[in-house]
């Protein structure tokens, strides 16, 4: 499969390699400073391209790369909620394929399951309080994270006490905290921590007067986040449409 890379920051590095390692070939790779190669005939020769950069401009790397006829594997955060009408729009009527994922690391798609799952339980018993805590390197841009956002959906999906998430606490390099919403009634705290080198760790709380019930995801390296990616680029060869990970793994 031909792969084209847009970002080459170390996701992009780390994906380069892996995909390298699984016999793939990197026909085009895009940074900063040559945009204009989205117009040329290495990059339209891609089968797939996968997209790691910034919420500012995932957009319209997505949409240089459908106006090109490639398909696009996207894991940049903070952009897509906004723009999610508009990109089913283009698949559903257009014909192009995004696969986009707040995370592609196999171990979350396994933890995001079993959130699921808890709060399906949790929601017999509402003396329990649940928060989220996510902690991520000082360079991540958007807090709360893809991530997050997307467990804290699974979660509202599933306990009728919870209607919607709040941005809480902001821990932020230096230390300092920018403090958030309190919540209310039915509402979800998100707190964030930025520190660091951290790749990602993520904690759901379920807490009560008498225990308190946690679970973790906790990403040693990049390399799963990687791995992921490149799977998701080999199903989306094969498939069209908008896509995710719900597409991949089926549980």
């Amino acid at each position: 499969m031909k792969i084209a890379l847009i970002g080459y920051g170390k996701m992009g590095k780390t994906i380069e390699k892996i995909a390298i390692e699984r016999g793939h070939e990197i026909v085009s790779i895009i940074d900063i400073d040559n945009r204009e190669d989205f117009g040329s005939e290495a990059f339209r020769s891609a089968d797939v391209a996968i997209e790691f950069t910034a919420p500012t401009v995932a957009y319209d790397n997505c949409k240089e790369a459908m106006a090109a006829g490639v398909k696009v594997v996207s894991g940049s955060t903070g952009w897509y909620q906004q723009h999610e009408p508009e990109m089913k729009e283009l698949c559903e009527k257009e014909g192009k394929t995004l696969f986009w994922s707040s995370n592609f690391s196999l171990g979350v798609a396994v933890f995001s399951a079993v959130n699921r799952y808890l709060a399906k339980i949790m929601n017999r018993f509402p003396n329990y309080d649940v928060t989220m805590e996510e902690t991520h390197h000082i360079h991540k841009l958007d807090a709360p994270s893809g991530t997050a956002i997307t467990l804290a959906e699974g979660i509202l999906a599933n306990l009728d006490r919870k209607s919607q998430w709040i941005m809480g606490d902001l821990t932020n390099p230096d230390g300092s905290i920018t403090p958030g919403a309190q919540a209310g009634e039915g509402e979800l705290k998100i707190d964030a921590i930025r520190r660091d080198e951290v790749p990602g760790i993520h904690t759901i709380t379920y807490d009560s007067a008498a225990d308190s019930i946690t679970i973790t995801h906790d990403a040693k390296n990049r390399s799963g986040f990687a791995l992921g990616a490149v799977i998701a680029a080999e199903y989306v060869n094969e498939h069209n449409g908008l896509l995710g990970m719900s597409n991949l793994f089926d549980f």
